[in-house]
């Protein structure tokens, strides 16, 4: 683990707002000071810490992206759902229900829409 590491997961937990919200004032200092004071990490008691705490932080992002996928990918499910009775598919309307289906369409939505936005389409 490194500083530049570390700068790029800070980064990142700021931007998707969960630097505050998943750690307390102790973890962000530790990671803060660790940036400021260390280029390579030779402790083996602080790089535990700090991967306990960028675990911690990698599990609240993952955990943000389902739930957005879930509710993005269910609205969709939806609304495939309600075409797919139109066209006479009898068994469609239990295609709402499945969650794997929603979170499906969800991450296939969300990487669409990185994508389009990163411009490299």
């Amino acid at each position: 683990m490194t500083r530049q590491g570390l700068m790029r997961i800070k980064v990142r937990a700021l931007r998707r707002k969960v630097w505050f919200k998943a750690l307390s004032r102790v973890e962000r200092a530790i990671v803060d000071l660790t940036i400021r004071c260390v280029e390579k990490i030779r402790s083996h008691y602080l790089e535990k810490t700090l991967s306990n705490i960028v675990d911690k932080i990698l599990k609240t992002l993952e955990a943000e992206f389902l739930e957005k996928a879930q509710k993005i990918g269910h609205e969709i499910a939806r609304k495939v759902c309600s075409l797919a009775s139109e066209w006479g598919n009898l068994s469609a309307t239990t295609w709402v229900y499945d969650l794997n289906f929603a979170k499906f369409l969800g991450v296939n939505a969300l990487n669409e829409m990185n994508t389009f936005s990163n411009g490299t389409m």
